[in-house]
């Protein structure tokens, strides 16, 4: 874990996000209708934090193990350009974010909470995890949300960062 300084330098210096989306934008779970259909629940609070970052003027990301029509619904809805499903590499994926967002490693925070994610985690310049994350992850991660994954995690990340970097959530929710 980080010090309270050298986080807060992190956090400033963070210029995109990408986030694991089962367990960090969802509570991980998964509902099936009667025709296989697959259903997932998001938080309003994320969704708001989401739209508050992209206005800000952070680049955005998507980087699911899944390979389902959720994550390409979610990120047109959230205007996310950067999306990698079915994805068994995330830190591969999330440096190719890196290469086609124009930033270096250490501007970019990812959001993930179990062990798939860890290879990403660690070469993050901010690693973050809600705390309902795997054990492993909590004790490698750079900062942990107080909230839990899909209810409202992603959100109190984005708040810190726009904390950190001096943007009033009022200001950036009025920009188009």
């Amino acid at each position: 874990m980080m010090n309270a300084k050298s986080k807060l330098d992190s956090l400033r210096q963070i210029r995109a996000i990408a986030f694991d989306v089962d367990g960090v934008l969802t509570d991980g779970g998964v509902w099936w209708g009667p025709g296989g259909e697959e259903w997932k629940r998001f938080c309003f609070a994320d969704i708001m934090g989401i739209s508050l970052a992209r206005r800000a003027g952070f680049q955005l990301g998507l980087i699911s193990g899944e390979d389902t029509p959720l994550v390409d619904r979610f990120a047109l809805k959230m205007k996310i350009p950067y999306v990698v499903k079915g994805c068994r590499d995330k830190a591969a994926a999330l440096h190719q974010f890196g290469v086609q967002s124009v930033f270096e490693m250490h501007q970019i925070c990812f959001m993930g909470d179990d062990v798939n994610d860890l290879q990403a985690l660690k070469i993050a310049g901010l690693s973050a995890a809600p705390s309902s994350a795997a054990a492993i992850v909590l004790d490698e991660v750079s900062l942990v949300t107080n909230r839990a994954g899909g209810n409202g995690a992603a959100r109190e990340l984005i708040d810190a960062l726009l904390r950190a970097q001096s943007f009033s959530v009022q200001e950036v929710f009025s920009r188009p």
